[in-house]
């Protein structure tokens, strides 16, 4: 295996316990917008959210319920998400703040990628304290494209002084993440499994490999785990 100089890693799921919280940010935007719990709307919009986790929340949003009202669902969604950072319920996947720690140590650059907006992904990445950990943070309004786009890795390894594609690591809990990863022509691209997706769903994305958990990730880049 090439040397691996960018690692972009995903956050909710894969490095920060979702614990149910995306979906419920998500089930209260979509009530604020006039969607009845256990309507047919309602239910279709949750289907479509389960199906596109990891994301970039608006252009979700504008998929349910179209462009106008795409920006008021999404800011209800952000209203939600920070309150339940305020309420200190975000934590740190197991193991997770130490893989961190290995890869830099190990002289490889990090990035946390989601498809959150860069506010909701600052005040998760404060409530951790977190920001000397990385190197960058990105969201899609950072990079043009959320996923399942390559956007997001590309603009990781340009922005940290990567060499080629073959140097860039790209982890996540969703089939919109290995797709990136894999449309990125990343060296390595993993799924892990203590997030929303199963070990069939990462696999049937094309996931080379599926690890257990984030720090399952430094063993592969022969690491210490």
């Amino acid at each position: 295996m090439s040397r691996i100089s960018v690692a972009c890693l995903d956050m909710a799921g894969t490095t920060v316990a979702d614990e149910g919280i995306v979906m419920s940010a998500f089930q209260a935007a979509m009530e604020q917008a006039g969607l009845a719990p256990g309507s047919d709307g309602y239910n279709g919009a949750a289907e479509i959210v389960q199906a596109t986790m990891g994301q970039s929340k608006i252009e979700v949003f504008r998929r349910i319920l179209g462009d106008e009202a795409a920006a008021a669902a999404n800011n209800a969604f952000e209203e939600h998400y920070a309150r339940i950072v305020g309420a200190g319920r975000v934590a740190p996947l197991p193991g997770a703040a130490q893989t961190l720690t290995a890869l830099r140590d190990a002289g490889i650059k990090i990035c946390l990628a989601t498809g959150f907006s860069p506010a909701t992904r600052d005040a998760v990445l404060d409530a951790l304290g977190w920001h000397s950990l990385i190197d960058l943070a990105l969201s899609p309004a950072d990079a043009g494209r959320g996923r399942p786009w390559p956007d997001l890795p590309l603009t990781a390894l340009l922005r940290l002084g990567g060499g080629a594609v073959s140097e860039l690591a790209v982890v996540g809990d969703t089939p919109s993440d290995v797709e990136s990863g894999l449309r990125a022509g990343a060296g390595v691209v993993a799924g892990v499994l203590n997030g929303s997706a199963s070990r069939k769903e990462l696999e049937a994305a094309g996931a080379p490999y599926v690890l257990e958990r984030i720090a399952g990730l430094l063993p592969l880049l022969g690491l210490s785990d």
